[in-house]
């Protein structure tokens, strides 16, 4: 069979596609069933050794996914096609008592619940090791001084390992947010065609309570035919910011491997790795720009997932077709970005002499904040230090010498500060802040993430 989408051939963890195939959806549906069994054996509406035979038929895996589409090519209805396709395999007597007293979307929404469950467990284990190596290289470049940059411009200095605390502690916080999310997205219901429970004859409560306790899942307090999607917006804006986030972190990497930057460089295979078809020379930062694409994508999925929301009265069946590709891709692309980022940081190159070297190029420019602080020290007022500042800046731009010499020629900041104290204001790595503090900081609140 010809492959038409790239998640079949191109991307994508393993792992997390297992969980979005046509036999894993099954599974989670007939774990739904099953439970839904237990929960009326549990109130005493079906015999106990019923529920547990149809247990076994739930984890058989004699229900079949080719069965279920030849019911439902037949019967055109996708999950009265797997109940059938379960009756077939559990027997009449067994059989009768399977859906009893559900719509199609207890079953179905409650599956998805399950699934997203084991979709969060697998972002959250990449998101930890995305954390564990920035956390690594701000541990390791504390102390490596860069320019900071600005608008594009250079602004004053910082450290390679304080930028990698902000991403590491930015990481930190979608850890949270999916502990949160889970939290409302990770519920059952049982609550019949429009959500009275009323085919429940009076048990719905405590059947939906039962159906929950045995999967692991919270109930819901109260539903439509659906469970509300305000629930599945929460969880992709959630994977939308993380993906934003990937993006920036890419970006940053790809700007500064730029060749008249080269900071930083993605890892490569010096032996085997091709950069480019025509030109051998080539080392680019692929990966990144995977990420930065790919995260483009899973934000784009957010807009019909807000549309879903929208339902007429207690439900209706547009949301249907694209949350089939809304959920799998999402959570596949998003893993699979995460993972890329990963081992983008874990591998990444970083060039401290190149980082010496550009902040030589701005020829001390970026230091005239810690001038203007300095001159503050010596009890000039903020704003006459900014303007003597400012005035040595213009200088140094406008007949091309370092910052330092036109600080020098300026005659009030010299008779303020000496060439020693211009000496110690213009060297960047005096100029860097509390970052170990900051640092230490980060790594203590995200490592237990």
């Amino acid at each position: 069979m010809d492959l038409v989408c790239p998640l079949d051939f191109r991307y994508g963890r393993k792992e997390m596609k297992a969980l979005w195939t046509e036999e894993a959806r099954l599974r989670y549906l007939l774990q739904v069933e099953a439970a839904l069994a237990h929960a009326h054996a549990v109130t005493g509406t079906i015999p106990k050794e019923a529920a547990v035979r149809l247990q076994k038929v739930a984890d058989s895996g004699k229900v079949k996914p080719d069965r279920v589409k030849e019911i439902e090519a037949e019967i055109k209805h996708d999950l009265m096609a797997v109940v059938k396709a379960m009756t077939e395999v559990a027997g009449a007597e067994d059989g009768k008592y399977i859906h009893l007293g559900a719509t199609s979307y207890d079953i179905i929404d409650t599956a998805n619940s399950l699934q997203f469950r084991d979709a969060i467990a697998f972002v959250r284990d990449g998101l930890r090791k995305l954390r564990d190596a920035l956390l690594q290289q701000a541990d390791e470049h504390r102390h490596t001084t860069m320019l900071g940059r600005t608008h594009g411009q250079a602004a004053v200095p910082i450290t390679f390992g304080l930028k990698m605390a902000v991403y590491a502690s930015e990481v930190g916080r979608h850890l949270e947010r999916l502990a949160e999310t889970e939290k409302r997205v990770a519920v059952g219901m049982m609550s019949g065609a429009t959500g009275s429970m009323a085919a429940f004859r009076g048990k719905g409560i405590a059947v939906q309570a039962a159906v929950c306790k045995k999967l692991g899942l919270k109930p819901v307090t109260a539903s439509t035919q659906i469970i509300q999607r305000d629930r599945y917006i929460e969880l992709f804006s959630v994977l939308a910011n993380i993906a934003t986030s990937l993006e920036k972190f890419s970006s940053e990497v790809r700007t500064l491997q730029r060749t008249e930057i080269g900071e930083v460089a993605e890892g490569f295979d010096v032996k085997k790795q091709v950069g480019s078809s025509t030109m051998p020379h080539k080392q680019n930062p692929i990966t990144s720009e995977q990420v930065t694409g790919l995260a483009r994508l899973v934000r784009s999925f957010l807009l019909p997932t807000w549309e879903n929301a929208v339902q007429w009265n207690e439900r209706d069946l547009a949301n249907s077709a694209p949350e089939r590709f809304l959920h799998p891709h999402a959570f596949i692309l998003l893993d699979h970005i995460v993972h890329q980022m990963a081992k983008v940081f874990a591998e990444l190159r970083v060039f401290p002499d190149r980082m010496l070297e550009n902040m030589d190029r701005a020829h001390g420019l970026m230091m005239a904040e810690s001038v203007m602080i300095a001159l503050t020290e010596t009890g000039i007022g903020r704003q006459d230090a900014h303007e003597m500042a400012r005035e040595a800046s213009m200088h140094a731009l406008a007949k091309k010498v370092h910052y330092s010499k036109a600080l020098e020629a300026h005659k009030g900041i010299t008779k303020a500060l000496g060439k020693a104290g211009i000496a110690k204001a213009v060297d960047p790595s005096k100029y860097v802040g509390p970052v170990d503090a900051i640092i230490d900081q980060v790594i203590a609140e995200t490592k237990a993430l």
